[in-house]
C-alpha cells in the first residue's frame, strides 16, 4: 500500500473514531439508502483499488451522496421558512466530505 493511501486510511479512521461520533449524523447517502457511510465506502475503495486507481469510484460515491442530499432536501418546507424536519448531512461536492447543517 502506498504512503498516500495509508495516510488517507489513517485520516478516515481518525475521522470515524473521533469526529463522526460527535457530529450526530451520517452522510446523506447512508441516510437515504442505508448501508455504509461515505467514509466507510471510501476506505473500502482505497483498500481495494488504492488511492490513485480508486479516484473515479471515490468521485462517483461523492456524486451519489450529493444527489442523495438533493433528494433529502427536495421540497423541504424549510426553503419557504416554515417549520419542518432539519436534515443534516455531509456536503460531498469535493474530494473530502465536509460535515454541514442544512436548513
Amino acid at each position: 500500500m502506498s504512503f498516500p493511501a495509508a495516510l488517507t486510511l489513517s485520516g478516515i479512521r481518525l475521522y470515524q473514531r473521533h469526529i463522526s461520533p460527535r457530529k450526530g449524523f451520517s452522510c446523506a447517502h447512508a441516510a437515504l439508502h442505508g448501508g455504509e457511510s461515505c467514509s466507510a465506502a471510501v476506505a473500502r475503495i482505497v483498500r481495494e483499488d488504492g488511492l490513485r486507481k480508486g479516484r473515479a469510484r471515490i468521485a462517483a460515491r461523492f456524486g451519489a451522496c450529493r444527489r442523495a442530499h438533493n433528494v433529502l432536501h427536495a421540497g423541504s418546507p424549510l426553503a419557504f421558512g416554515t417549520a419542518g424536519p432539519r436534515v443534516r448531512g455531509v456536503c460531498c461536492c469535493g474530494p473530502i466530505p465536509i460535515p454541514i447543517r442544512c436548513g
